[in-house]
């Protein structure tokens, strides 16, 4: 049957590099994005390469039906091989409600439209982040909870109850938001695993992206971070990618469950100084 892979926030940055690497591990790729202008670029620059049939894919990642639509069309395409979920906000870009409604859920949601097409061989990445690591986020057992549970009705109260009035602060839901990313990767690992399929989640570091560029812009942090980087530079969008890539691919056979945190060493450094 043919293969089918699915990358999301697909049309730059981070995303746009995984799907160049994907292209060679499927039959038919599908360029997830809420930017049809720049998801048709990306389709059309990497369909020139003829590794696979590359189509754009409009949809926001936050529209449940959309998710719906989407799995109907993996499944009509072929197999499900190779999911990077790459789409996500960050700080600068919402408040704490919608961050956590992309980053979290969203990774929730289009897990479960999938789950259901997962077939032996099946291989997910989930972007994470370095910000619980480098913030030493840390969460208590009832929190911890509530973030294993973010498809549940009242997600937003229960997590403001637990956490308090800080959740506002947009860099403080990021963080949590992608600590229970991690999470769920580790969840979703054994449902998966029955199935056949695989996930892990990847934590990219002060990589230098647009998106990455804009957070450096509004945290004076990160320029202090990027000195105390051991490699001595910001990441790569491709760095990311190829870490990624090397998750999906049949050389990862028997890595699930886990977070690969691609930060050039700063969370070490940051760490050791403290």
């Amino acid at each position: 049957m043919s293969t089918v892979g699915v990358v999301t926030g697909a049309g730059r940055g981070m995303g746009l590099e995984c799907a160049r690497r994907i292209t060679s591990m499927v039959d038919t790729l599908l360029l997830v994005d809420r930017d049809e202008t720049t998801a048709t670029a990306a389709a059309a620059e990497l369909s020139e390469r003829g590794d696979a049939m590359v189509h754009p894919y409009v949809l926001d990642i936050t529209d449940v039906d959309g998710l719906d639509r989407l799995a109907t069309r993996v499944g009509e395409s072929g197999s499900l091989r190779a999911v990077a979920h790459v789409a996500g906000i960050s700080p600068t870009m919402a408040d704490w409600k919608t961050i956590f409604a992309v980053d979290l859920i969203g990774t929730a949601r289009i897990a479960a439209a999938l789950r259901p097409l997962t077939v032996p061989g099946t291989a997910w990445v989930a972007f994470a982040s370095m910000a619980p690591v480098i913030g030493g986020v840390q969460v208590g057992a009832a929190t911890a909870a509530i973030l294993d549970d973010p498809l549940s009705e009242h997600f937003f109260e229960r997590i403001h109850e637990s956490v308090g009035a800080g959740i506002e602060h947009p860099g403080a839901a990021y963080a949590i938001a992608k600590l229970g990313v991690k999470q769920f990767v580790r969840r979703e690992a054994v449902r998966l695993g029955p199935l056949g399929g695989r996930i892990c989640s990847v934590s990219p570091g002060l990589i230098d992206t647009p998106q990455g560029r804009q957070e450096a812009a509004d945290n004076p942090r990160m320029g202090a971070w990027v000195e105390q980087t051991p490699v001595g530079r910001l990441g790569r969008a491709e760095e990311v990618a190829a870490v990624a890539a090397f998750v999906l691919s049949d050389e990862a056979s028997f890595l699930s469950g886990v977070d690969l945190l691609v930060d050039g060493g700063v969370c070490a450094a940051v760490g050791r100084a403290q």
